[in-house]
């Protein structure tokens, strides 16, 4: 079964975009939204909130941090190489489960 655009199934009238906007049909071509021109003039502007502002700075610290620690790698590696290295599966399968759980 198929439903066609005003085949009495879906109705085909113009969508709310906002309070007081709708969206306009052009001649002959899909529906458009006001240009974004007229929509600065009207006085929408954009307002960046400070959840937003502290968020955009967590990322770019995040962007400055090196994707490996190289310390880390170096003592990990020096501990294999003396056999002192210990593997905890108890404490890796712990971990593994802490992710699936924030994966859920």
């Amino acid at each position: 079964m198929t439903n066609k655009i005003g085949s009495g199934g879906i109705e085909n009238r113009p969508a709310q975009v906002g309070s007081d906007r709708t969206v306009k049909k052009a001649p002959g071509g899909p529906p458009q939204a006001a240009p974004a021109v007229e929509v600065a003039k009207q006085g929408a502007g954009v307002q960046i909130t400070d959840s937003a502002r502290q968020l955009a700075a967590l990322e770019q610290a995040i962007r400055a941090m090196p994707d490996v620690d190289e310390g880390r790698v170096q003592t990990i590696r020096a501990a294999i190489a003396d056999g002192s290295y210990k593997v905890q599966p108890d404490r890796i399968a712990e971990k593994l489960m802490r992710i699936e759980g924030e994966l859920r």
